[in-house]
C-alpha cells in the first residue's frame, strides 16, 4: 500500500490531518535535519498502521516536504 504523506516538521504540538483527497498531513516535532523528521513519521506510520517500522519504506521525497510512503504487510 502506498501513502501520500505532506510532513510538517518542527511542529509544536503533534497530530495527524487527513484531507479529502487521501492525503495525510503529519506534523512532528523533530527537525528536517539529518531524516530526523522522517524517522519521526515512519514511527508515527507505524503507530498508525499498527506494522513494524522495518514494513515502512520511503520510496520518494527523501529531502520534501510531500513524500511518498509504501507500508508492506
Amino acid at each position: 500500500m502506498k501513502i501520500e504523506v505532506c510532513v510538517h516538521a518542527n511542529s509544536k504540538s503533534p497530530r495527524i490531518d487527513k484531507t479529502s483527497d487521501g492525503t495525510l498531513h503529519i506534523y512532528v516535532r523533530e527537525p528536517a535535519i539529518e531524516g530526523k523528521a522522517n524517522r519521526a513519521v515512519v514511527e508515527v506510520l507505524s503507530e498508525l498502521y499498527k506494522t513494524p517500522k522495518s514494513s515502512i519504506n520511503l520510496i520518494h521525497g527523501i529531502k520534501s516536504k510531500k513524500k511518498i510512503f509504501e507500508i508492506n504487510k
